[in-house]
């Protein structure tokens, strides 16, 4: 296998060719500034890195769509556009008008259109559901995702954070308009948060959906958390998520580290490294602050885990249940 076959694949049933990591953006603006923003970009691009992914909300700690903006000011460098993959998400609130968040065809076609904007481009090739809106049909998403299909505005759909009821009850709905329905489903999954093996993995691969990854590292917890904190130098992993985590797994990542060592190997690429080995998993989401960590990311994709190294962090971070997809996780 060459250098880039594992780099690349198809996402899900779909022709596209996509790069098995994504350049994920939500650390700009406020961690990431514009200069820096555009050398990951520069930097990613030229290793081989062709998914952008962000939202039209990131960017938030400067405004609404900041992040939106700074990647179309990268891409009006240059003729970037057509080596790129361009993803972005819909359905969180932009401001506190009522019609300005959800997924109504409203919502939906005019958000499309804002990010068209901020972008600085004619079409965005995957689309993204931020969140599946409970209030609304997927027949009136579908709506909305036709009429930007039929005029070029977009050319994938996906979601993110979905249920696996969630992605069959969308597909079953697109079945009957005649449309491909969703390309891609982009959830949370790592070593600590495995609830995504259950149910939302098999649907997925049963309806020949692509799986990108996001925190595959868990914002930090599984990056060399308590190494960094003993440092001084823990950044995401000393808030948040991670740092919620951290106070229930501290004994196992602990482990999990002394296991790393063990490997040579950071923890970083170990957690990465895993993620990406999963059967259903097309890509990941890394959110780097610095070239080095998109360096790092790589060589977590490039140097697989051996089979002893993935049994032994099986045994650290178990599976769910019985380690089989739903309802026979908790059966047998």
């Amino acid at each position: 296998m060459s250098s880039d076959d594992r780099l690349h694949g198809r996402l899900g049933r779909t022709g596209l060719s996509v790069s098995r990591l994504w350049l994920g953006t939500v650390n700009f603006g406020g961690r990431v500034d514009e200069p820096a923003a555009h050398r990951l970009l520069d930097h990613a691009l030229g290793h081989g890195i062709d998914v952008i992914d962000t939202a039209n909300i990131y960017g938030w700690r400067v405004h609404k769509g900041w992040a939106e903006e700074v990647i179309g000011t990268w891409l009006d460098r240059g003729s970037r556009r057509d080596e790129v993959v361009l993803a972005t998400k819909v359905g969180h609130p932009m401001s506190d008008a009522p019609n300005d968040g959800g997924l109504s065809v409203r919502n939906i076609v005019a958000s499309c259109e804002a990010s068209l904007r901020r972008l600085r481009t004619e079409w965005i090739d995957l689309y993204q559901i931020h969140h599946v809106d409970r209030g609304v049909s997927w027949d009136e998403v579908w709506e909305a995702m036709e009429i930007l299909l039929r005029q070029g505005k977009i050319r994938y759909v996906g979601t993110s954070n979905a249920a696996g009821w969630d992605l069959a009850a969308a597909q079953e709905a697109a079945r009957r308009r005649g449309l491909l329905g969703l390309a891609s489903e982009q959830c949370l999954y790592n070593l600590v948060t495995r609830h995504p093996e259950l149910e939302v993995l098999p649907a997925a691969t049963a309806y020949g959906i692509g799986v990108s990854v996001w925190s595959p590292l868990h914002s930090g917890l599984l990056g060399g958390v308590l190494r960094k904190r003993a440092e001084g130098t823990a950044v995401k992993s000393a808030q948040g998520r991670a740092a919620a985590a951290l106070e229930v797994h501290r004994d196992v990542i602990a482990e999990y580290e002394r296991l790393c060592a063990e490997f040579g190997r950071s923890p970083a690429e170990v957690g990465l490294a895993w993620v990406l080995s999963r059967p259903g998993v097309t890509a990941a989401v890394i959110g780097p602050r610095t070239t080095a960590h998109v360096d790092d990311a790589i060589r977590a994709l490039e140097t697989p885990l051996s089979e002893a190294q993935t049994a032994r962090l099986e045994a650290l971070f178990p599976p769910l249940g019985n380690g089989l997809p739903a309802p026979d996780a908790w059966i047998g």
